[in-house]
């Protein structure tokens, strides 16, 4: 009897395998046309990608303390590095920051697609805002997140050659940061805060990250080039009030917009975990809620003020209150259209070639959007 209950259960479970491997295959996104420049640049580089897990701590500021966690002299930042297995040419850095409750492989993806094309990129747990943070994670701690940015940059750069994981120096005048949601606000402050900045950053992306709070004086505190990948469907991070006016507050700033992006979509385990859902924002958003206790408008409380080029947007919509939400995209062709425009965007500023950087920047305003009907670019 027990056997025949054993072979049945086999049976069963080979049969949910099947089944579940055959959803999988009939859910793949829809791939770009074959001959088009889309997929040409969706093909990883030319090097192989390695990764190598480091842990930096900062004993010159601390963490603070944060519901029963009682607090830390210092901060500490478990790190990954991807990067090319075997290239001796100076590499461009890009500083990777997470969302909030996500960690610092939210971005693996364009993390990797990187490295096959000569970039170092960092990212760090960082301590009080990734998901495992000690006392839960606290979305204020932002404020400390851009001298984070510069602590990764200052270590990386330090390394002695025989404990650095990969070969050839960092280009300190090719220095990037990219971020999602909450590490979009990261790296936007970390490029254009007039006291928080690091003046090395050259280049920088923000993926549905907060920004109705800044002024058209916030980013006139330094000048970089500045893009903004945003979906129209974003429950958490309104688009309209955050992404839209990019363009116009921007000196150098552009806007890739995704029509029916969701905000959870970003995020690499999207794929293929939420393919079947109506939008992937319904979990993002219980997520969020059921971890922030401030009001929205508390947790960029300690940005600055009207001086700094930071002033709150009483108008903006609340936090998940859309409802019903609308459908959004296929998740997967949100990370290919994402993983295009972050390439095409660095590639344009800081390839080598002048060449190289010509036909990014033709990817980048016109490329994509001629090969995905979701894409649209606006400068």
């Amino acid at each position: 009897m027990m056997k025949k209950i054993l072979v049945w259960f086999g049976g069963l479970f080979a049969a949910m395998t099947v089944a579940m491997g055959l959803t999988y295959l009939a859910t793949q996104p829809e791939q770009p046309e074959a001959a088009s420049e889309s997929a040409r640049w969706l093909e990883p580089g030319n090097h192989a990608t390695c990764e190598a897990d480091l842990t930096f701590t900062d004993t010159t500021r601390p963490t603070a303390s944060n519901g029963d966690f009682a607090g830390a002299d210092m901060r500490t930042l478990n790190t990954t590095v991807w990067f090319p297995c075997t290239d001796n040419e100076p590499h461009p850095l890009v500083v990777y920051s997470h969302g909030f409750m996500s960690n610092r492989h939210g971005g693996e993806y364009m993390s990797r697609n990187l490295a096959s094309h000569g970039y170092v990129v960092i990212a760090a747990d960082y301590p009080l805002s990734h998901r495992g943070a000690p006392g839960g994670p606290q979305a204020t701690d932002v404020v400390n997140q851009p001298a984070d940015v510069s602590f990764l940059i200052d270590s990386l750069i330090a390394l002695d050659p025989q404990q650095r994981p990969f070969q050839g120096e960092i280009d300190s005048n090719r220095i990037g940061v990219m971020g999602i949601s909450l590490g979009g606000l990261t790296s936007t402050l970390a490029a254009y805060h007039p006291r928080l900045r690091d003046p090395r950053i050259r280049a920088a992306v923000s993926i549905a990250g907060p920004a109705n709070m800044f002024t058209p004086a916030f980013f006139r505190s330094a000048q970089l080039p500045f893009l903004m990948i945003a979906g129209t469907v974003d429950a958490i991070v309104d688009y309209q009030s955050n992404a839209a006016p990019i363009p116009e507050r921007v000196a150098d700033g552009a806007l890739l917009t995704i029509a029916g992006g969701a905000h959870t979509s970003f995020v690499a385990l999207a794929e293929p975990t939420f393919r079947l859902m109506n939008n992937p924002d319904s979990l993002g958003c219980a997520a969020i809620l059921a971890s922030i206790d401030e009001d929205p408008g508390d947790v960029f409380a300690g940005l600055g003020d009207e001086s700094d080029g930071v002033v709150r947007d009483r108008n903006a919509p609340p936090l998940c209150q859309r409802n019903p939400l609308p459908a959004s995209i296929h998740p997967g062709r949100q990370q290919m259209i994402t993983q295009l425009a972050v390439l095409s965007f660095f590639q344009a500023e800081f390839a080598p070639l002048a060449e190289v950087r010509k036909d990014a920047l033709r990817m980048l305003e016109q490329g994509i959007s001629n090969d995905f009907s979701e894409a649209s670019f606006s400068r």
